[in-house]
């Protein structure tokens, strides 16, 4: 694993998304000395994501939804993130929502048009630190695409 910047100035969607779980993996692991991770994402039409559903698995085989995020309701679901089975985070959360709410901000996935699908280890010490750094500059870009600089920073959930 580990993250690898394409255009350091510009983080893709996906690797902000990945970057969000990793910073919040001891929050989401029941048990944060093994597991996966898998994250799931669909993009709709309009090249934007049209849900994201985080799956945790501390035995092989077996995967237990951890958390979806829909950017609509329907007759099933509501809008926004729903943590299931008793995980939780709210620094994940608070990430995953300012993510969302301005992911036109950031450089658009490779993988527009399909489901995409991410596994994720337990991170290293370095790839977390490398996490916050990516979100770190992935929110200062975000905000300052979104609010003039008299506004100020959103609040972000980084350790």
């Amino acid at each position: 694993m580990g993250i690898v910047l394409i255009n350091p100035d510009a983080p893709t969607l996906e690797q902000t998304l990945e970057s969000a779980v990793i910073v919040s993996c001891a929050d989401l692991m029941t048990d944060p000395t093994s597991g996966l991770l898998h994250f799931e994402c669909a993009f709709a039409p309009d090249n934007s994501i049209d849900y994201l559903k985080l799956w945790f698995s501390a035995t092989r085989g077996q995967w237990r939804l951890a958390c979806a995020y829909w950017t609509a309701s329907s007759a099933f679901h509501d809008k926004g993130i729903h943590f299931e089975n008793g995980f939780r985070s709210d620094q994940f959360s608070e990430n995953l929502e300012f993510i969302m709410q301005h992911q036109n901000t950031f450089s658009p996935s490779v993988n527009r048009g399909r489901t995409s699908l991410l596994k994720i280890q337990e991170p290293s010490v370095a790839e977390s630190e490398a996490a916050t750094e990516l979100l770190k500059l992935a929110f200062g870009r975000a905000n300052a695409i979104i609010a003039p600089p008299t506004l100020g920073d959103a609040t972000l959930a980084i350790p």
